[in-house]
């Protein structure tokens, strides 16, 4: 359900005040939807007092790095890429169902000891109230880091989100959600650096060849690639030509088994085997 505008006026006003109290502020900016509203808020609110930051490390999807840099030059805001070494601790290469702890926890040690030297106050976030909802164990670590949620204090969800950044003319106001890498990967299936490039190989590839915004490749145990599309497109990949083309691509890129889930993509969809592994 849409906001209606004067009220997404009275949204942005409040989340522009509360921004604006923080005094100097870092965004974590991964140049998804929440995050870029949360810088563009950042800059207006506080002009040269705010920076925003972008974590880069193998998770990180392709494309997702320049875009980054394009909206925070869009945005006018200071903008720095931060090296994070989450792929250095065994807690997430081991993939634990709170493995998103691990790595958030990475981000913010890394953000933390940048801040004194960007002149930084306090760390936002782009959390929203809709995911307050979901197992989001990068929230404690958010927690344990005294990181603002201001969307969330300013009470937005995501359909807040998107329309404010439709008012604001960002181009990524209607982009499908971009999770890193790891979140391919079944629970307890060791996180590489080889396995998150195959993913990403995979991913690329389908949406050139099916010209689709939002897919997923999950790599599942024993190199499983299980491929969620569309309802409306899973026929198409079912095709014989269109089958056998991808077939050879994924066993090239190192996929042992390639399998079409028939339920279609679902955002998240790894979670659903949470209330067993807990």
């Amino acid at each position: 359900m849409s906001t209606s505008p004067a009220n997404i006026e009275l949204k942005r006003d409040r989340l522009l005040r509360i921004l604006s109290g923080y005094g100097r502020v870092a965004v974590a900016l991964s140049a998804g939807v929440d995050s870029t509203v949360v810088a563009k808020a950042a800059q207006l609110a506080c002009g040269d007092k705010a920076v925003a930051l972008t974590a880069v490390s193998s998770s990180l999807a392709s494309g997702e790095q320049e875009l980054a840099i394009e909206m925070a030059a869009r945005i006018g805001i200071r903008h720095q890429l931060i090296e994070t070494q989450e792929f250095s601790d065994p807690n997430y290469l081991s993939n634990p169902v709170n493995r998103c702890y691990f790595c958030k926890s990475e981000l913010y040690t890394r953000l933390t000891e940048v801040a004194p030297t960007l002149g930084v106050d306090v760390l936002v976030n782009g959390a929203n109230l809709d995911d307050r909802g979901d197992y989001r164990p990068g929230m404690q670590a958010a927690s344990e880091f005294q990181v603002r949620s201001p969307l969330i204090e300013a009470e937005f969800t995501k359909s807040d989100v998107r329309e404010l950044a439709k008012l604001w003319d960002l181009p990524i106001w209607d982009k499908p959600a971009t999770p890193c890498l790891s979140s391919r990967i079944a629970y307890g299936v060791e996180v590489t650096p080889e396995r998150v490039r195959r993913i990403d190989d995979a991913e690329q590839f389908l949406r050139q060849e099916l010209n689709l915004r939002e897919l997923r490749v999950r790599c599942e145990a024993n190199d499983l690639a299980r491929i969620e599309l569309p309802i409306e497109a899973v026929s198409t990949l079912a095709s014989p030509a269109l089958r056998d083309k991808v077939r050879a691509k994924f066993h090239e890129l190192g996929f042992r088994y390639v399998t079409l889930d028939l339920d279609g993509f679902r955002s998240g969809s790894m979670n659903s085997v949470l209330p067993v592994l807990q």
